[in-house]
């Protein structure tokens, strides 16, 4: 039976509701959220990463339009598979980093401010988990602050880098600009639950890649400096669910390009 949570609009912020996606699994958590804008009083709304391509998923997002503008975090499946069939849908236009994932509008970059639905959004690149990687802060005398993370930050757990489009260096950047936004920014995952404090996640973020750096450093003294990734990964990641481990690997694989850069 699917969990009720799926498919139900839920408020979150003054502007922001989420609609949970029925495609759970080890990387996606409870499944990808799809994240409906509007200001109170506003008939439009726009839709940050309709998720993957499940026509009931996506009727059900586009039933809360009309849809004015469809923005992607990134390129992975789970956020962008559905843009082109949600388009379709709402004929809504998509913006996106990546000019392969625009329909009918610009690709954003770095700085690009969007105002639709009586929402303001600037866009800031935070690549790392992708090269492709945006985040959207989104800020209003009645809105708060929150910032749209796609996977860049998670709700629960840490994401993966995943190499070799995703890069460690520019991850690591990314987190530390996360770091410097005001505190008390909610931050709005792409999977998982609403994090109260946007600033404090990227820190835990940042320390916890720092311990996996020096646990790397250890495996490749003790398995000396030929080692393979997945030997590193049976070394450094023993105590987490083989299932991930091939998540794990990319990530290894970018930590180790990243030590020998």
């Amino acid at each position: 039976m699917m969990h009720p949570a799926y498919g139900e609009l839920r408020a979150v912020t003054p502007l922001a509701a989420v609609l949970l996606e029925h495609n759970p699994s080890p990387m996606t958590l409870e499944g990808t959220n799809t994240w409906v804008l509007r200001a109170p009083g506003e008939k439009g709304c726009v839709v940050i990463d309709p998720g993957d391509d499940d026509p009931e998923h996506l009727e059900r997002v586009a039933a809360h339009g009309p849809v004015a503008l469809v923005l992607l975090t990134h390129r992975h499946h789970d956020h962008a598979a559905g843009a082109c069939r949600f388009a379709q849908l709402t004929g809504a236009p998509v913006r996106a980093l990546d000019p392969s994932l625009v329909l009918g509008s610009e690709a954003l970059g770095e700085g690009d401010v969007v105002a639709a639905a009586g929402c303001e959004l600037r866009v800031l690149a935070t690549p790392g988990h992708t090269s492709d990687s945006l985040s959207f802060l989104l800020t209003g005398p009645d809105a708060g602050s929150a910032v749209l993370t796609g996977d860049t930050i998670l709700g629960r757990g840490t994401t993966v880098i995943a190499h070799p489009d995703g890069s460690l260096g520019p991850y690591l950047g990314s987190l530390r600009r996360l770091a410097e936004l005001a505190d008390g920014t909610a931050v709005l995952p792409g999977h998982g639950p609403e994090l109260p404090d946007a600033p404090a996640a990227a820190r835990h973020y940042l320390a916890h890649r720092e311990e996996r750096l020096e646990q790397v450093r250890e495996a490749l003294r003790t398995l000396g400096p030929e080692a393979t990734p997945r030997q590193v990964v049976e070394h450094v990641y023993a105590d987490v669910d083989a299932v991930l481990w091939g998540a794990a690997e990319l990530s290894v694989r970018a930590q180790l390009e990243y030590l020998r850069s």
